[in-house]
């Protein structure tokens, strides 16, 4: 199977390095290249067009944006953003993702080996993610296991099944934020609490979430320790943090703790989905959304097994189809609708 064909456009030459060792070390990834600005990559593109970009946002002679606008316009390639993890690069990087990105990856940091071999994982699996995108218009290394929600929530026996509110559990990925922007827009102003997990870095939580909010009719917010979740509200999991939904009595509130990456991610889509068949079980309704990989797939068949009523993205509407695909494989989707027709489906069953 041939290499993917990654071009890296950074002004730091100590990220380029990095990004290049990274890169390197999967043996299906090749970095047929690097550029310091747009200039010079769009001299690297004449001679071989790559199957992913990773871009900076600020540089010199011409920024992010503006670069990522001609791609788009002029050879659609599949672009990754990677950004610092400061709050305005935070809002750049979203405004990237409208403008047609695939994901956003943070620049790698020096740090402890487990953080540097995680780093490792997650953008090598950014890049084949990105790789297989579809864009709409406008030497091998050790990596850690594939933990399950098992390392940060223990299997239940049962769900609670006193009758309560409804809750609304969301998981996406690879184009998740366009798609959220989409179906959240759409919520009334008194749909059922919601909860979401979007696989994002650490700010860019924050900053998707204040977007979001002066986008919708409903409240949304970076969810914190002890949060409430009730009807007009929708919580964020903060990157770097799994969210999983508890209850007290009738009121349901969200916890939020460190552990090991699951399915490879943290916040994991599986957590979040496994808390909810435990303490919302048939009272909840589940909505997996577009992205690669497998992440909230178990956890979506363990809502259904408890009673939640259940929603895959299709195929068309998703950027990928990957952790849609894989739930619908394990049966455990109710239906499968495009992106449009979520809301409406929510609100009939909340």
């Amino acid at each position: 199977m041939p290499k993917i064909k990654v071009l890296i456009v950074d002004d730091s030459a100590v990220v380029r390095q990095t990004l290049s060792e990274i890169f390197s070390s999967d043996p299906a990834i090749e970095v047929i290249g690097t550029a310091a600005d747009p200039f010079v990559a769009a001299e690297r593109i004449r001679e071989q067009v790559p199957d992913v970009i990773t871009l900076d946002i600020e540089m010199p002679r011409m920024d992010g944006l503006t670069f990522l606008k001609m791609i788009m316009d002029q050879h659609p390639i599949p672009v990754l953003i990677c950004s610092s993890l400061a709050e305005e690069g935070a809002q750049s990087a979203l405004k990237a993702l409208e403008c047609g990105a695939v994901d956003v990856i943070a620049k790698p940091r020096l740090g402890t080996k487990l953080f540097l071999e995680e780093s490792r994982a997650m953008l090598c699996q950014a890049v084949k993610t990105a790789a297989r995108a579809r864009l709409h218009p406008m030497s091998a290394h050790v990596v850690e296991p594939k933990l399950t929600a098992d390392s940060v929530i223990s299997r239940s026996s049962g769900a609670m099944i006193e009758t309560t509110d409804k809750v609304i559990a969301i998981g996406a990925s690879t184009g998740g934020t366009e798609a959220l922007k989409v179906l959240l827009q759409a919520f009334p102003i008194d749909c059922a609490g919601t909860v979401i997990v979007q696989h994002m870095p650490e700010t860019f939580t924050r900053a998707f979430a204040m977007r979001l909010d002066s986008l919708c009719d409903i409240s949304v917010k970076e969810a914190e320790p002890n949060d409430t979740v009730f009807r007009g509200r929708a919580l964020i999991a903060p990157g770097g943090h799994h969210m999983l939904l508890k209850r007290s009595g009738a009121r349901y509130y969200v916890e939020i703790k460190e552990g090991p990456l699951v399915c490879r991610h943290r916040p994991s889509v599986d957590v979040l989905f496994r808390s909810a068949a435990r303490y919302a079980g048939q009272n909840a309704v589940g909505v997996i959304m577009t992205g690669m990989g497998d992440d909230g797939a178990n956890g979506m068949l363990e809502m259904k097994e408890a009673g939640a009523f259940t929603l895959a993205q299709d195929e068309a509407s998703c950027v990928v189809f990957g952790m849609p695909n894989e739930a619908i494989k394990r049966n455990a989707v109710d239906r499968v609708l495009p992106l449009q027709s979520l809301a409406g489906a929510i609100a009939a069953r909340s």
